[in-house]
């Protein structure tokens, strides 16, 4: 009839002294120094945008305060946004150079 085979398995989590893939990824951070660095500027240049977009409220509700739609809040900070983001976004992305 059929011969039963018997496939051992080798597990990482038993034998952590001879898997040095294991030992190697246990210790290590998700992203590098330099990653978290373009990270910490990215979100910095998002703050300096939201920043650019307050204020150009009426102080009553009857009037109407054409500060709303200046160029700052309209044009700039929105491209400030984006550039906030795309940043963030390399440092997420990026692959970093002191791999073990």
């Amino acid at each position: 009839m059929a011969n039963k085979i018997d496939i051992k398995k080798k597990s990482s989590l038993t034998d952590k002294k001879t898997d040095k893939t294991y030992i190697a990824n246990n210790n290590t951070f998700a992203f590098g120094k330099e990653n978290y660095l373009f990270i910490s500027i990215g979100v910095c240049v998002l703050a300096v945008g939201y920043m650019l977009m307050i204020g150009g409220g009426a102080k009553t509700p009857d009037t109407f305060n054409p500060e709303i739609f200046s160029t700052r809040r309209v044009t700039v900070a929105p491209i400030t946004l984006l550039i906030g983001f795309g940043i963030v976004l390399y440092g997420i992305m990026r692959k970093p150079k002191s791999q073990v």
